[in-house]
């Protein structure tokens, strides 16, 4: 897969001593087909286009945290994708044939830029380039952060040389534009973003594209729907349980960590679980016995993972026909399982001495008698 450059812009962003003060750009190139074959950024930016069209992107990433995404525009209901800016804008820079016709829309695009929150120094590219043989037009914004401390070796004598101004590809974000589904098909509809930075400053300069939900979320709003509808179909009246519920329902859905909530019946989940793995097949399952962490999927709920109680402790069973172990030899490695039925029996047994032995607590001042 290879990309013909028609013309490339560059911007330096200085970043200004104070960081309250506002970025500016420091200096501006614009590059013909040709001052680009002869420039350094041909070296320096070779196999990043094609490394970006191949890079891998789902329209409902798995964590809002996922390094490549795609954005769609925002529409208004009876509105033309023309009526959107950032559209009308990288179309612009797309129908731009030649460096010359390409200032008024990268200037247009370095300013909106500059305008988000949390920008950072460094070095912004625009290029127009087209897929070899197929001749499809597409559109790369580049973004190159300062490297910081930063050196090159010199000589012998001084060793090493400080370099003020460094920039790497190794992290470089990018948007590409329009996403190609695949050699020879686009989808004008979305673009393709990457960045690996936990700040989403390069998400939000385009502010009329929009990301669709995490598969995360997804799933969690559908739960949450599934749960209000079981309260409606248990309590079909207005009462103080039903209020008591729908309240709970809430807390869960604003809360980052949750207990078992012990509410639903095995058949109830298994049915819920059904409609979302149905939709998600891949959806994980993720939570913690104590401090050890659990990690499989959804749909192995009910089949290869199963959740029980004795005497009042979690007990979480993994179900398999195969046991591996990863790097680091350990004991247990050796361990001749026991049988399920032995070791609930212990369970059970370890739990009832625990009770026994834990000391009685001491009665509260309401409780002791008034002669003590």
């Amino acid at each position: 897969m290879n990309f013909t450059v028609d013309w490339l812009a560059f911007f330096l962003i200085e970043q200004p001593q104070d960081e309250e003060a506002p970025k500016t750009v420091r200096m501006a190139r614009y590059l013909s087909h040709d001052d680009y074959q002869k420039s350094e950024l041909r070296d320096f930016l070779e196999g990043e286009y094609a490394r970006i069209a191949k890079r891998k992107v789902e329209l409902n990433p798995k964590t809002e945290g996922t390094p490549t995404k795609l954005g769609q525009f925002v529409l208004e209901p009876g509105h033309p994708l023309e009526s959107n800016p950032n559209y009308a804008l990288l179309s612009r820079l797309l129908q731009a044939d030649t460096a010359g016709e390409s200032q008024a829309p990268c200037q247009e695009l370095i300013q909106s830029y500059l305008r988000t929150s949390q920008v950072r120094g460094g070095v912004m590219i625009v290029a127009r380039t087209r897929l070899e043989l197929l001749d499809e037009r597409y559109v790369f914004i580049l973004k190159c952060d300062f490297e910081q401390k930063t050196a090159v070796i010199t000589d012998e004598k001084s060793l090493i040389s400080n370099v003020q101004m460094a920039i790497n590809a190794k992290n470089m974000k990018s948007l590409m534009y329009p996403h190609m589904i695949e050699s020879g098909m686009n989808d004008p509809y979305h673009v393709k973003i990457h960045q690996f930075s936990h700040a989403r400053y390069f998400e939000e300069f385009l502010r009329f594209i929009e990301y669709p939900q995490t598969v995360t979320q997804i799933v969690s709003d559908e739960v949450i729907s599934l749960a209000r509808q079981h309260i409606e179909y248990t309590y079909p009246e207005e009462t103080e349980e039903r209020l008591r519920e729908e309240e709970a329902i809430e807390l869960i859905a604003a809360s980052p960590k949750r207990e078992l909530a012990e509410k639903w019946e095995h058949e109830t989940v298994m049915e819920a679980m059904q409609i979302i793995t149905d939709r998600q097949p891949e959806v994980e399952l993720k939570f913690k016995l104590d401090h050890m962490q659990i990690r499989t999927l959804l749909a192995d709920y009910g089949t290869n993972l199963h959740i029980a109680k004795v005497n009042g402790r979690y007990l979480v069973l993994l179900e398999g026909e195969q046991l591996q172990f990863e790097r680091g030899v350990s004991p247990v490695e050796f361990v001749k399982p026991k049988a399920l039925a032995d070791l609930v029996r212990e369970i059970e047994s370890r739990s009832l001495a625990e009770r026994e032995a834990a000391p009685a607590l001491a009665p509260s001042e309401e409780e002791r008698p008034p002669w003590e």
